[in-house]
């Protein structure tokens, strides 16, 4: 059995490591230590999550919880927590501060009382069945039991953990490369097996208990979503031709993903996210029931919201009915929304992402209706692709996207492959990560946003400017409710944000910047959508960044 406080040791040495080399070593030699039973556990902590990407269980706690949590535990107001919080700029060490200057449990400790890691993952899982009347009383109460077990220096990572946020530095990267060392196994095996599974615990003990054989064995499973594959910026219609020679045409719907999983007849629909949202879409498990002709199947698409004139209904309206929880058939017939499958990534027990784009399709048209297949045309004449685009605008979608008709399915990767061309400004989507309450009449709300870019190797977030443009005052008031109970501290005007909720913002230029972490500002951003469909996993990295710089450049 493995202590937590033996978890928090590990991750307080690794907070004062600056390399990422020496980093992974910690947490190889660390992975090695622990049981069959905690590796999977450990191996997701460690980088602040509780649960896999993909399952449906969520804590739910929010700085408000954890507070109540704390000052019921040191016996200090919540007040006095708050004003920890701005003395420190810290949720971790603000808790442990608030442990040792309050009345606090610390007297009454015995080791036979540690906390191990396994009951506190019990614990976590036991707050995210919590729901319904008394629900949020009860989650603090559970956390009250955590931290009154816990040493100072356990409360640290135990509060970070309960908002899944450790900020020690280590993201998915250092982690394939921690099991890859650990278990003598290949990293690209380890960071295939992750992006199949969505489940960095999983390919550890994979890693472990079979090596380079079980590794290669993990694919694609029913009802365990896969991350989607990702299209970039097309440089223009004839370079892309010319690099692909062939190139498959379908319209850039202007929608939202969805990956849709059949099994007989249970249907799963998930997310861009991973999120179930099935019961939100009643409308389109009926046209699946109807449309796709199989037993099993994973199939990737996009759902539109139609209008009465037959056009695209805008962005947020959509994510209106993926957020819906009540009155969802009564939204269903306000927001109709149609189905338009362009991918298949399984069928009847065989894994298709490996087998190229153009025998993928001719399997999505023999199970599909064609009602709900997208329209594809593969051609090598400019011509012919510029008549499709100008259509797809002309339909009030995006633009078009150009595939190699000869690649294969790359789940979480953003490539050549697949290349998304439209006539709009570029966008980056930015996780907020901060704010600033207005002025005058925009006192009560936010009103300017902090955004940041994704680094993808230690998944720490890198500032990059601020938004304040784009913004109406109803949105003021809507954004303001969202992010308020997303506010970890407060000083003056200014607050920090839990990293949760992603930006897509417009700009005009990149800059080279001292003033913020990223080393870039945005020139003239302006909120284009909150993508509430995304998660900060999926937020912009800071090599899109620069690589956005540099072609701006012509250099």
């Amino acid at each position: 059995m493995t202590y937590f406080e033996d978890f928090a040791k590990v991750c307080s040495a690794i907070e004062h490591i600056s390399g990422s080399l020496e980093i992974t070593t910690n947490v190889s030699n660390f992975l090695k230590e622990v049981s069959d039973e905690e590796l999977p556990i450990v191996t997701r902590f460690i980088m602040g999550h509780v649960f896999p990407v993909w399952s449906n269980k969520e804590l739910g706690l929010g700085p408000n919880l954890l507070y109540s949590a704390i000052s019921r535990t040191s016996s200090l107001p919540v007040k006095r927590i708050e004003e920890l919080i701005k003395e420190t700029g810290d949720v971790g060490l603000a808790l442990e501060k608030a442990i040792l200057c309050g009345k606090t449990h610390l007297s009454l400790f015995s080791e036979s009382e540690q906390l191990s890691i396994k009951e506190v993952y019990l614990r976590f899982e036991r707050i995210s069945e919590l729901s319904g009347k008394g629900s949020q009383d009860a989650k603090i109460k559970n956390l009250q039991y955590l931290f009154s077990q816990a040493k100072p220096t356990e409360i640290v990572y135990l509060s970070r953990l309960a908002i899944e946020e450790m900020r020690i530095g280590v993201g998915e990267g250092i982690v394939r490369n921690a099991i890859a060392e650990a278990f003598g196994v290949p990293s690209e095996l380890v960071e295939r097996g992750i992006l199949l599974t969505n489940d960095s615990g999983l390919v550890a003990i994979t890693a472990k208990k079979e090596g380079k054989e079980g590794l290669i064995k993990l694919g694609v499973m029913i009802n365990r979503p896969l991350r989607m594959m990702l299209a970039q910026i097309g440089a223009g219609i004839n370079e892309t031709i010319k690099e692909m020679g062939h190139v498959a045409v379908e319209w850039k719907y202007d929608g939202a993903r969805v990956q849709i999983h059949k099994n007989e007849n249970d249907i799963t629909i998930y997310s861009r996210k991973l999120e179930d949202v099935t019961s939100s879409l009643p409308d389109l498990v009926k046209s699946i029931r109807t449309n796709v002709l199989t037993n099993c199947v994973i199939l990737d698409g996009e759902a539109v919201a139609i209008g009465k004139n037959n056009r695209p209904k805008p962005f947020q309206e959509i994510l209106r009915r993926f957020r819906r929880k009540y009155d969802v058939s009564t939204t269903a017939i306000e927001i109709p929304l149609c189905l338009n499958l362009f991918d298949i990534l399984y069928l009847n027990g065989d894994s298709l992402i490996d087998i190229p784009l153009i025998k993928r399709r001719e399997k999505l048209e023999k199970v599909c209706d064609k009602s709900v297949v997208a329209k594809q045309i593969i051609t090598d004449d400019p011509a012919v692709v510029e008549s499709i685009y100008n259509e797809a605008l002309a339909a009030g979608h995006e633009g078009v996207m150009l595939k190699n008709p000869g690649s294969p399915y790359s789940p979480g990767k953003r490539g050549k492959n697949w290349l998304k061309l439209k006539p709009i400004m570029e966008t980056l989507d930015l996780v907020v990560i901060g704010g600033e309450w207005g002025e005058g009449r925009r006192t009560k709300f936010i009103g300017s946003y902090l955004l940041a870019c994704r680094d993808p190797d230690t998944e720490k977030f890198l500032p990059i400017g601020r938004v304040a443009t784009g913004i109406t005052d109803e949105q003021l008031e809507d954004l303001t409710k969202l992010f308020k109970d997303l506010i970890i501290l407060e000083n003056g005007i200014h607050v920090d944000i839990e990293p949760k909720i992603v930006f897509e913002v417009a700009f005009e230029e990149i800059q080279k910047s001292p003033n913020y972490g990223s080393g870039y500002a945005l020139r003239f951003p302006r909120l284009v959508n909150v993508r509430t469909d995304k998660s900060k996993e999926d937020a912009d990295s800071i090599e899109r960044i620069e690589q956005l710089y540099i072609r701006q450049k012509g250099r």
